[in-house]
């Protein structure tokens, strides 16, 4: 059935129940204080900002949207782009939209106006919801895109080129319109990482979506008593398909704003949160304000606290760790997933496999894998090949460019463009992206692996490995490490360290600096490559 059935059904089931809590710790509320006839209003440092709604306002508030859009003209097989922070209207903007059987088109929040609207001329977008955040991006490109394209905006302040979202919906009818949508209906259109170049659009339709919401609640068994706590960006399919859990069981779910580690244990705390989705970031700065002092843990409500589970990135072993030491109790889960098999959970660790820390697991609920050689045939277990993944949640085809398509879908395969191994349990590990296997001297070496390595070092924080040119080798390994605030550590001391290292493995450069990463969390290697590539002033050799 379409995803958007769910919604309705929760609605009828449990309309009184809380559906969606918007946290933000950065915005205090305010307190009114009356003093004879004087009335003072001032924060209240100890009262986030925080706002929430049922099941049954989540609905309405998406059937007003859907009418609205229904009356500004907009068709089943239209689009509308979402460019949105994290906020309570999201989430009803997103399936409102379904229901007039147009597509949800979500943009990254980090994207320039030149890529704003090569987005929206890609996916031919025909209305684009934005927020405060874009004013300024949206401006620079007003003239353009709004000649072909309604602009509605989302909070205060509503600029000129713009109409307001709030006074659009008001008068708008709240029940469901009478728009038929089937499972094979196209839903939604999500971008590509673009790391290599501009985005490329996924096309879904509501099988795919439907799937990924059935795939994490039999990974994590979201029941009505759960409550998931959401801090992702919500345009990418890793933190939405994560919430599909909560959409599929009934349960609550929390929008966090900010990644700070005491505003995490805090709302963990306070809200009462049982699953939480971090990034390898966010729980190693966790840890890191713990071993300050920073936090401490006995301040807290979290015996309820069940989950944590990592994704979008491989993950160190030394981290899970270092966690399982400080929070021995929490199950512990990684899914594998890309936006092009609608996110997270093709393939799965399970709770059950924390003795497996490090793989990400064999294929997920409703899903096929293969480790395969360059024309596609399974290569023998423990052997590197590119990781293909089969099911009901792959895209339909990149939209608007059938040569992409035709290289990554094949026989119904996905080729995820990941290098992977086998171990002989039938565990998959990930070895690193295809293209980012650096050739040295003849010797395949995979980032990922150095990366863990360097990663068990106590003093380091974070970590990247890229290849650089060389004239003899063709490539050489530079390790690009972001050290902890309380330590020190110099090149001396990772190059001791790494003598543990096979010699071709060791890497030839060692560069102080911080590791960029994306919004879900991803090492941003063009960035890196960008910087480093034949900078030779910022990095000294080492000489093995």
């Amino acid at each position: 059935m379409p995803i958007t059935e769910l919604l309705e059904r929760n609605a009828k089931i449990y309309g009184n129940d809380v559906a969606i809590v918007e946290v933000n710790p950065e915005i205090t509320e305010v307190r009114r204080i009356t003093w004879k006839e004087y009335e003072l209003i001032e924060p209240d440092p100890e009262c986030h900002y925080r706002r929430e709604i049922t099941w049954k306002v989540f609905d309405e508030k998406a059937n007003r949207f859907a009418n609205m859009l229904i009356e500004r003209g907009v068709h089943k097989g239209d689009k509308v782009g979402i460019l949105l922070m994290n906020c309570l209207e999201w989430l009803p903007i997103y399936f409102g939209i379904l229901k007039t059987g147009a597509l949800a088109v979500p943009l990254n929040f980090r994207y320039t106006a030149d890529e704003i609207k090569y987005c929206l001329d890609l996916a031919e977008v025909d209305v684009l919801m934005f927020g405060p955040e874009f004013i300024g991006r949206i401006e620079e490109i007003a003239d353009e895109i709004s000649k072909n394209r309604l602009l509605f905006y989302v909070g205060e302040g509503c600029p000129s080129f713009a109409e307001h979202y709030d006074s659009l919906v008001a008068n708008c009818g709240s029940s469901a319109p009478d728009i038929k949508i089937t499972d094979d209906d196209n839903a939604a259109i999500y971008f590509s990482s673009g790391t290599t170049g501009f985005p490329k659009a996924i096309l879904h339709d509501h099988t795919s979506l439907m799937h990924s919401a059935k795939v994490e609640q039999n990974h994590h068994g979201q029941t009505k008593d759960d409550i998931f706590l959401c801090i992702p960006p919500l345009y990418h399919t890793g933190a939405k398909m994560h919430w599909f859990g909560s959409l599929y069981s009934g349960s609550k779910a929390v929008l966090l704003k900010g990644v700070k580690p005491k505003s995490i244990i805090e709302t963990v705390s306070e809200e009462g949160c049982t699953i939480v989705w971090l990034l390898v970031p966010w729980a190693q700065d966790i840890l890191d304000a713990i071993d300050r002092g920073d936090i401490d843990l006995s301040n807290y409500d979290l015996d309820q606290w069940r989950l944590m589970h990592i994704g979008a990135q491989p993950v160190p072993p030394s981290l899970i760790t270092r966690w399982k030491k400080v929070f021995p109790k929490h199950q512990y889960d990684t899914n594998y997933g890309l936006s092009e098999s609608i996110g997270p959970g093709c393939v799965h660790l399970g709770v059950e496999n924390i003795h497996k820390v490090g793989a990400i697991g064999k294929a997920g609920y409703g899903w096929e894998v293969k480790i395969a050689d360059e024309d596609g045939n399974a290569v023998e277990r423990g052997q590197v090949g590119e990781l293909l993944v089969k099911g009901p949640g792959v895209m339909k085809c990149y939209y608007r460019d059938e040569k992409a398509t035709a290289e990554t879908l094949k026989d119904g395969w996905l080729y995820t463009g990941d290098m992977a191994q086998e171990d002989e349990d039938g565990f998959i590990y990930l070895v690193d992206r295809k293209k980012d296997v650096i050739i040295s001297g003849g010797e395949n070496l995979y980032p990922v692996q150095i990366e863990d390595f360097l990663r068990s070092n106590p003093a380091v924080k974070d970590v990247a490995v890229i290849g650089l040119p060389d004239k003899r080798l063709g490539e050489i390994a530079a390790a690009i490490i972001s050290i902890k605030e309380d330590h020190t550590c110099t090149e001396e001391d990772i190059t001791a360290f790494c003598q543990k290292l096979p010699r071709y493995k060791r890497p030839h450069k060692i560069i102080f600096a911080d590791v960029p990463r994306n919004p879900t969390g991803k090492i941003e290697k063009p960035k890196l490559r960008a910087i480093y590539c034949g900078e030779s002033l910022v990095a000294k050799q080492i000489k093995n």
